[in-house]
């Protein structure tokens, strides 16, 4: 081998070697390194208890930073960015529900008529049980108009106890029908509610607000259903 060969051989091994020894440095433990609260400059081969709370950065052996850390959060810090955290996934769903749902609408009512249509269907059915409670209690009127005409023969004796037995059970099933058709309003004006609600957003999507850009979709205010207090109420005032 030639001496200029051999010299090149011998700079590469040299090179080969160096490159090798500034790795094994570059991947030894790192130094830590940081300026505690009094302004004093600390090294150490260990995480340094001062700069904790502080940013520090860590060392490669020749000097170099390997990387900068941030202070560690306090438990309020932490819990406050956690709180933050939760927030803003919160908000993802929110913003990812309201895009499903009216692209979910958008392919159900492609149109004003279909959204009626549904609209139409669903009140049928309210309307068919209101229906069925108007015949019954128009057949418990027809009933008890008899047996009122016999109790005023008892007018101020005892009434017979079959008697007495079948006014209380025409009474309470009137109340019963009254309310149910009371329940089947409040669900009647639950329905236009919501389709309204839908309707309005709707016609916005129609017009092309792009899903989800509306916010979330907003409730809609319809009545509760009546309670047994206030058929019963009903019922007195139908009776007198």
């Amino acid at each position: 081998m030639s001496e200029c060969r051999l010299r090149q051989a011998c700079l590469a091994a040299a090179c080969g070697l160096a490159a090798a020894a500034w790795t094994v440095a570059a991947q030894a433990s790192p130094i830590y390194a940081c300026v505690d609260a009094n302004g004093k400059h600390i090294t150490s081969d260990r995480p340094i208890a001062e700069c904790l709370a502080r940013e520090h950065r860590m060392l490669n052996a020749d000097g170099s930073t390997r990387e900068i850390r941030s202070p560690v959060p306090t438990a309020d810090e932490q819990a406050e960015q956690d709180a933050r955290e939760r927030a803003k996934l919160m908000r993802a769903a929110i913003e990812a529900d309201a895009v499903r749902s009216d692209r979910n609408l958008r392919s159900r009512y492609p149109n004003e008529a279909a959204h009626q249509r549904a609209r139409a269907a669903a009140l049928d059915d309210v309307r068919r049980t209101v229906q069925l409670s108007q015949r019954r209690l128009d057949d418990l009127a027809a009933e008890r108009k008899p047996l009122q005409d016999e109790a005023e023969f008892y007018v101020g004796r005892p009434m017979p106890g079959l008697l007495k037995q079948q006014l209380d059970g025409n009474e309470a099933a009137t109340e019963a029908q009254l309310t149910l058709m009371a329940n089947q309003q409040a669900e009647t004006r639950r329905i236009n509610a919501a389709f309204d609600v839908e309707l309005a957003r709707l016609r916005a999507v129609w017009s092309g607000a792009q899903p989800g850009s509306l916010g979330p979709m907003p409730k809609a205010s319809g009545a509760a259903p009546a309670s047994p207090d206030t058929a019963a109420s009903a019922s007195g005032k139908a009776k007198r």
